[in-house]
């Protein structure tokens, strides 16, 4: 019996049920339970829970059919990737076909050159297809995707080349806030697969040499409190590791400070919370030998806690 991340079940031998969130061999998967604790289970210890509600395998509307009078469309062939609504640990793909065309598409992996087949079927036009599904904790070793597709339509157009795509994931790949999937109607990342030719004008390329530069735009007036919490300042936190997060507070600290000075602030406070002190150290390194800092100390404690700093301006 063949399981897939993201299931529901139940095991057999013991009150115990929970998502599949890592497949470990073709006997052998880990499953995460209420307590967010991953275990290695046998697949002849498991049963699925039938009638579970999980994230949708495709979402399919066939519109064959389309009228001389709609507008064709040529391009619109998207990867999308959507956290599951049940754990958000496990992360599933969909191939979305936005264009007319009905979509031939297959679909491999490769990790270490081993390739493996994964997927392969019509996608039809203004529909999608669940194709891969894999742990955000394993994404440092998430393999590399390759997509080949051929494009039908019985309507009078000219036939085109197949279409390729590869790609291989980094978190900076899910910077950014999430979007609203076409056709599936989640929220959720999207990679354009068939990019339109770039079409270079000469004229414009000329004319961008000689324009002369535009004036400085100017520095906008930042909070008197700025919470550097990474929850606050990116909603794909959970993509990025830990220096990542802290590259991503301490740049934004920077661009507070330098702004609350170019406003001439008397002060301004940072929220950075207690932790494990790694943000608050850099912070306080940062101003400690700043030109334009006077002090700088714990904010008020009855508010904050110890998890914020004021910093006074000379």
């Amino acid at each position: 019996m063949k399981y897939q991340l993201g299931e529901f079940v139940r095991f057999v031998d013991e009150k115990r049920e929970g998502y599949i969130t890592k497949i470990i061999s073709e006997e052998m998967v880990g499953v995460t339970g209420e307590d967010d604790f991953e275990i290695p289970v046998m697949i002849n210890n498991l049963t699925r829970v039938h009638g579970h509600k999980t994230n949708p395998e495709s979402n399919k509307t066939d519109l064959q059919n389309i009228t001389e009078e709609q507008d064709f469309i040529e391009k619109g062939i998207f990867l999308s990737a959507i956290t599951d609504k049940n754990k958000a640990s496990i992360v599933h793909f969909y191939l979305v076909n936005l264009t007319s065309y009905q979509i031939l598409t297959t679909f491999k992996t490769s990790l270490k050159q081993v390739f493996k087949g994964e997927f392969a079927d019509k996608i039809s036009s203004n529909s999608s297809s669940k194709i891969y599904s894999a742990s955000l904790a394993e994404l440092d070793v998430w393999p590399q995707f390759h997509f080949q597709a051929l494009y039908f339509t019985s309507q009078d157009k000219p036939q085109l080349k197949p279409l390729t795509f590869d790609i291989s994931f980094k978190a900076k790949d899910f910077a950014g806030s999430k979007t609203q999937i076409p056709v599936i109607s989640e929220n959720g990342w999207l990679f354009k697969m068939d990019e339109a030719t770039i079409k270079i004008d000469a004229e414009k390329l000329k004319e961008a040499f000689f324009k002369p530069s535009e004036e400085k735009k100017q520095v906008g007036k930042p909070a008197k409190e700025i919470d550097l919490h990474i929850e606050k300042l990116r909603d794909d936190f959970h993509f990025l590791n830990k220096q990542e997060m802290l590259d991503i507070q301490l740049a934004k600290f920077q661009e507070a400070l330098d702004a609350a000075i170019v406003h001439q602030f008397d002060k301004i406070i940072f929220i950075h919370g207690t932790g494990n002190g790694t943000l608050q150290h850099q912070i306080h390194k940062m101003i400690s030998k700043h030109p334009q800092v006077k002090t700088f100390m714990d904010a008020k404690r009855e508010k904050f806690g110890y998890g914020a700093t004021e910093v006074v301006f000379k």
